[in-house]
């Protein structure tokens, strides 16, 4: 029996030998690269690609190895995929035009004035009017006809998660994430005056907000009830009858202006509290300090799909920031992926790895660009 130093150093010239054959198989797909860029061919031939699958399955003669060598096999091909659309598109590729954001007139956000969508406008348009709509889908709407320029919406708390409806409008609307920015969410208790902690009879607000102060609901047993916007629910109870006893959550400055007193401050379940707001745009715009990109995609009922799809992302040095799904609502258990990475658009390698997506899926779409804020 050799020992385990003599079996390791085997295995050294094996991996030294299998690098070798690696790098000339590469060597060789630059060839076929040209040739398909010279034949106007795709680089995703889905009948080839089974026929190398097929063919090395059945040249493993340890049956038992075979699902292995099928998954080395498919990653080299996917690594060969990447490397022919690198060459494709080397001479030249996608092309983008800067957003305006300093002439934009048009602007919207759901909600009414003291909101957090607010916030998140004046963090990227300052003091500049705002058209604000009742739902998150009449800003989808409004962006998509060409009514407003940008339009802001949440899409990510750090306590309660994912807006889920932002994502399904996303993909319900032509619209493309031009800007990314982070604000600090600060919850109140607020009602009219007279009301007390204990005698609220029920708590309104955006159902996101309800579910960062669930402690503190939980705790006093209130009863809660959803809203649209935090402001708005707000705008409700200033508007309600003394006798009842209303209270929204809310940020301060909301509470102050509607005139509302403040009975409990900073009831969110965590310290620190943030919410992450994309700006969306009618076209595809790049800022030139853009460091991550957003896809939408669906990805096949068969086996090692999901690994195929990351594996794309790890070959190529890109650090998946985020992966969420959501049902795609017809019916089935199918779901929709949405996933940001770290990249450039006008670097080749993320225009491989895109161009990769769309021709290998049977649902891919590019969902836009922003500086990924911290």
């Amino acid at each position: 029996m050799k020992d385990l130093q003599e079996l390791r150093n085997e295995i050294d010239v094996t991996d030294k030998e299998i690098l070798r054959l690696f790098l000339s198989r590469m060597e060789l797909c630059r060839g076929v690269a040209e040739y398909k860029k010279a034949h106007s061919m795709p680089v995703f031939q889905g009948g080839r690609e089974q026929q190398v699958i097929d063919r090395i399955k059945q040249l493993t003669a340890d049956k038992s190895l075979e699902a292995g060598t099928a998954a080395l096999f498919t990653t080299i091909m996917d690594i060969s995929k990447i490397l022919q659309n690198r060459s494709i598109l080397k001479d030249g590729g996608m092309k983008f035009t800067a957003p305006d954001f300093a002439g934009a007139k048009r602007i919207g956000c759901q909600g009414t004035s003291g909101a957090n969508s607010e916030t998140a406008a004046r963090m990227i348009f300052g003091d500049r009017e705002l058209i604000f709509y009742h739902t998150f889908e009449d800003v989808f709407k409004a962006v998509q006809s060409g009514e407003i320029d940008y339009g802001i919406l949440p899409v990510h708390n750090s306590t309660a998660g994912s807006v889920d409806s932002t994502y399904d409008l996303l993909a319900k609307y032509d619209v493309f994430t031009v800007r990314q920015v982070c604000v600090e969410i600060n919850h109140c208790l607020a009602a009219k005056k007279g009301t007390t902690l204990g005698t609220v009879s029920c708590v309104y607000s955006h159902p996101q907000a309800l579910a960062q102060c669930s402690d503190f609901l939980t705790v006093n047993s209130y009863r809660n009830a959803e809203y649209a916007n935090t402001a708005l629910a707000a705008e409700m109870v200033a508007g309600s009858s003394d006798e009842e006893r209303l209270a929204a959550i809310c940020s301060p400055e909301c509470a102050e202006r509607l005139g509302l007193d403040i009975i409990a401050r900073d009831i969110a379940d965590c310290s620190v509290n943030k919410t992450l707001f994309v700006c969306i745009s009618r076209e595809l715009q790049v800022e030139p300090e853009a460091d991550a990109i957003s896809v939408m995609l669906t990805i096949p009922h068969t086996e090692g799909s999901l690994y195929r799809l990351l594996t794309k992302f790890y070959v190529n040095g890109m650090n998946l920031l985020k992966i969420e799904n959501r049902p795609i609502k017809d019916g089935s258990f199918d779901v929709r992926f949405y996933l940001d990475f770290s990249g450039k658009l006008a670097d080749g390698t993320v225009q491989a790895v895109l161009r990769d997506l769309g021709e290998n899926l049977e649902y891919f779409r590019l969902l836009g660009t922003f500086r990924s804020a911290e």
